[in-house]
C-alpha cells in the first residue's frame, strides 16, 4: 500500500504561481510512476504531470512550459511547481502513483485526497 498526501494548494490570481507538495509513505518502493492528475470542474480527470522511476519526465500539452514536477531524493516527496497560472487551471490537484508508469492516463492504483486550487482572473 502506498498512502499519498497533497498540500501546497489554494487561490492566486492569473499569472501568479503555486507549489504542491505530494508526500508518500508506505511500500513507496513498489510504485513505477508518481503523477499530478487534475480535475477541473465538469471534466474527467487528466493527468498533468509524472514522473517515473528512472526520473523520465512527461508532461500534458497543457501543462508544458509553466509547470515543473521534481521528487526528493528519496522518492518520497513529490512537487509540482506551476507558474503562470490561468483561470483554466482551477481544479483539483491529485497526486496518484501505481505500480506501472501510467503516461498520465488517470488509471492509478493509489490516490491522494488532494487540494484545491483557484486561480482568479
Amino acid at each position: 500500500q502506498v498512502q499519498l498526501v497533497e498540500s501546497g494548494g489554494g487561490s492566486v490570481q492569473a499569472g501568479g504561481s503555486l507549489t504542491l507538495s505530494c508526500a508518500g509513505s508506505g511500500d513507496t518502493d513498489s510504485r513505477s510512476c508518481l503523477d499530478g492528475v487534475r480535475q477541473r470542474p465538469g471534466k474527467n480527470r487528466e493527468g498533468v504531470a509524472g514522473i517515473d522511476n528512472e526520473g523520465l519526465i512527461t508532461y500534458a500539452d497543457s501543462a508544458k512550459g509553466r509547470f515543473i514536477i521534481s521528487q526528493d531524493n528519496a522518492r518520497k516527496t513529490l512537487y509540482l511547481q506551476m507558474h503562470s497560472l490561468k483561470p483554466e487551471d482551477t481544479a483539483m490537484y491529485y497526486c496518484a502513483a501505481d505500480p506501472e508508469v501510467r503516461w498520465l492516463l488517470p488509471t492509478y492504483t493509489y490516490w491522494g485526497q488532494g487540494t484545491q486550487v483557484t486561480v482568479s482572473s
